[in-house]
């Protein structure tokens, strides 16, 4: 009987723990410190990777960043000040906010930021990507109180060099600038003989004859005639014309007849094709010079007229008609020509070539900050022109780019963001 007690409290007993065990893992009974607050030791961690800690100051193994102290919040539990910064009183650490370029850049100009509030009346500030970066208030100057933080491309980290090994690799920057840019396209044409143009030209002015005379004509009349002038006028748009060559057919009255044959003192058309990509960049006006191997001293110039609606689905491109000079009458109908389209693209943001890191999905430059810092960018790249890239968007005027010496840091900027993604994993695992 003894025993069979003892048993049976026994096999109370563990049930009581298991049930105890199960309440503990739910979260239905509270979990008391082993310690009060006094008695934990300081806490230091690399702002670059919070996952490293340590109980005592010094410098990160992984990038030699100074570790900075975990201030305690006021749960009472550590960690680095986080959360919305709306300005900063007098004293208050900085704090730590994350922005993506994207981010940034939906920033309208002369959007007040609202991150801060400037003591000094009247100012207000003006959030720009760089101003945001140096953490400054561009009217006054002021500290911000708040450290902004550009998220790195995936599978990317910032990455610091000493001087000594900048040397070693031959790293060279250059400045973001704003610069005048133009662009060359080069493209082989023919100078026209285009007999079915010449003929819809001549049923266009027919027809317009037409209408005008049936203006006193019966209404069934005069509208037939309207329709015969829409439609040549739809064959001549389709043709390659524009509106303007079309208006100037109708007041000349006549025909181009160097569509069939070149005279002296006069012009010539140049039919040329463009690729897809191009055809923004090129307009009616745009200057254009020819050179043909027959007459390799003599460059004839032009202007653009105009562009093709429709593209050659097999080439993916349009052809361009261009108005040369041919006074000297040296050019003759089917001559093949050189031609060079001269485009000016205004005033750009753009980087040397070298500054651009293409990995085939994205466009990366590497910025040179403050320390030996290199911060990596996803840029959007625009036109290419002679050893420039025009910059749409990631980087800001005056920030200093890399161009020389991408490839290493590139190398050591992708194995330290996939250090960091090994540690952050062993941290979850460990439920970190």
């Amino acid at each position: 009987m003894a025993k069979f007690r003892s048993l049976s409290f026994l096999i109370l007993m563990a049930i009581a723990g298991a049930a105890g065990f199960w309440a503990y893992r739910s979260g239905l009974l509270p979990i008391y410190p082993q310690a009060d607050e006094s008695s934990q030791k300081d806490v230091y961690y690399c702002p670059m990777h919070p996952t490293y800690t340590s109980d005592r100051p010094g410098t990160c193994p992984i990038c030699s960043m100074s570790l900075v102290k975990k201030e305690k919040a006021e749960s009472g539990r550590e960690g680095p000040a986080e959360g919305p910064a709306e300005g900063h009183a007098e004293g208050m650490a900085p704090q730590l906010k994350s922005f993506t370029i994207e981010e940034l850049m939906r920033m309208k100009p002369g959007e007040v930021c609202l991150l801060h509030k400037c003591k000094k009346g009247g100012c207000k500030l003006v959030m720009t990507e760089k101003s945001a970066r140096l953490g400054k208030c561009p009217g006054c100057g002021e500290d911000l109180g708040v450290s902004i933080r550009l998220e790195a491309p995936g599978g990317y980290a910032a990455v610091k060099l000493g001087d000594e090994k900048q040397e070693v690799i031959g790293l060279k920057t250059a400045p973001v600038q704003k610069l005048n840019l133009s662009k060359e396209i080069r493209t082989v044409g023919r100078i026209a003989y285009d007999p079915e143009l010449y003929q819809a030209e001549e049923e266009f002015l027919q027809a317009v004859q037409a209408s005008q005379k049936a203006q006193a004509a019966a209404p069934e009349i005069k509208e037939q005639a309207e329709k015969l002038v829409d439609s040549s006028q739809i064959k001549l748009r389709l043709l390659g014309l524009s509106e303007e060559l079309i208006k100037e057919i109708e007041s000349t009255g006549k025909p181009d007849r160097s569509l069939l044959y070149s005279e002296g003192g006069g012009t010539v058309w140049l039919y040329a094709p463009i690729y897809e990509y191009e055809i923004p960049l090129v307009k009616t006006g745009t200057r254009i010079e020819a050179e043909t191997s027959s007459l390799p001293d003599e460059t004839f110039k032009g202007v653009i007229r105009s562009i093709d609606r429709v593209l050659d689905p097999v080439t993916r491109s349009a052809r361009v008609r261009a108005s040369l000079d041919n006074s000297a009458g040296l050019l003759k109908p089917e001559m093949y020509v050189n031609a060079v389209i001269q485009v000016d693209l205004g005033e750009r943001l753009a980087v040397p070539k070298e500054a651009v890191f293409q990995t085939g999905e994205k466009s990366i430059v590497f910025v040179a900050t403050a320390g030996g810092a290199f911060e990596p960018r996803e840029v959007t790249a625009g036109v290419e022109t002679e050893g420039l890239y025009e910059i749409r968007s990631g980087v800001a005027e005056g920030e200093s780019v890399v161009t020389s010496g991408n490839f290493l840091i590139d190398s050591e900027s992708r194995l330290k963001a996939a250090l960091e993604g090994l540690g952050k994993e062993e941290g979850h695992r460990h439920g970190v």
